[in-house]
């Protein structure tokens, strides 16, 4: 059991720097400091949709954007950290 809650953690962890990653970049592309033209930045952004597009979704239809800022990736960071919790509770 132990070893599926650090996998569980492990994979959590990995998911919320996928986040974070692609928050970073949605604010480098804001910025103009990356070209979405070049095709090496192009594809990192398809793929960090393709892993955080299916989480964002259902959440996008109950919770607006503000002033226009997505606030999503908020919630499920919030999200991650109550999972990584309650794994932590259900295995130690």
């Amino acid at each position: 059991m132990e070893f599926l809650g650090k996998i569980a953690f492990f994979v959590l962890d990995v998911y919320f720097w996928i986040i974070i990653t692609s928050v970073v970049m949605s604010w480098l592309i804001a910025f103009e400091v990356i070209n979405t033209r070049n095709p090496q930045a192009n594809n990192l952004l398809g793929l960090l949709e393709k892993a955080t597009e299916p989480v964002y979704r259902p959440l996008r239809k109950y919770i607006p954007a503000i002033g226009g800022i997505d606030i999503t990736p908020i919630i499920v960071i919030f999200g991650i950290y109550l999972a990584k919790d309650l794994v932590v509770w259900l295995v130690y």
